[in-house]
């Protein structure tokens, strides 16, 4: 289902994992940073979160239950934490029957800390930048954009809702740290241009996933 370079790192994590784990155990000793259990709590959540973030990122798996999301995200398209979220939260509720709740609120707040700094993690270098720019001048604009940015632009139909006149209007996608220059771009050129920016989730094609074509 995921593949055979999957599958092996899943053999190596589960029997190298526990070794890591006891090395790291030693290395630390008896080391108390905090006897506050809600730090205790967020800070173990925002470690677990970063940890499975750089695993699943690397296409692995620890070899615990991870693994079910990771087949739901590709057969389904669920995200990773949310799956694992419901999986723990479940868990979680099914022990206020016998065990200590407070201890069980507690492990919510981890669940709920680790959920939110994996999807963070998951998500970093990945989210871009689309912006859909309204001008008369949208040949020249998209030209520029083209040439300064090295970014390729789609034209879209449009009509005015008012005017009924009709005109393109640009459709672009670039990183966070680019959208600065983008705006400088359309403003030099149109200063009465009209922009709408927004964060997409994440972008596969030539020249984000693939590599870029010139011809």
């Amino acid at each position: 289902e995921l593949g055979k370079e999957f599958a092996l790192s899943t053999l190596v994590a589960t029997f190298y994992y526990p070794f890591a784990l006891e090395q790291a155990t030693r290395l630390v000793g008896d080391m108390v940073f905090t006897d506050d259990p809600i730090l205790c709590a967020v800070f173990s959540g925002v470690m677990i979160g970063f940890a499975l973030g750089i695993v699943i990122r690397a296409g692995a798996s620890t070899g615990g239950m991870d693994i079910p999301p990771l087949v739901l995200k590709k057969r389904f398209g669920i995200p990773v934490s949310v799956t694992m979220y419901v999986m723990d939260f479940m868990v979680l509720i099914a022990q206020m029957t016998f065990g200590d709740r407070e201890r069980i609120l507690y492990g919510l707040i981890m669940v709920m800390t680790y959920t939110i700094i994996l999807d963070k993690v998951l998500v970093i270098g990945v989210r871009q930048t689309q912006a859909k720019i309204i001008s008369e001048r949208y040949e020249e604009i998209s030209t520029a954009i083209q040439e300064k940015m090295d970014r390729g632009t789609t034209l879209l139909y449009m009509e005015g809702g008012h005017s009924g006149k009709q005109s393109r209007a640009i459709l672009v996608v670039v990183s966070g740290r680019e959208l600065q220059k983008l705006n400088r771009i359309v403003m030099d050129i149109d200063d009465q241009a009209f922009m709408i920016v927004s964060q997409v989730g994440e972008v596969r094609g030539r020249g984000f996933t693939l590599t870029k074509k010139y011809e």
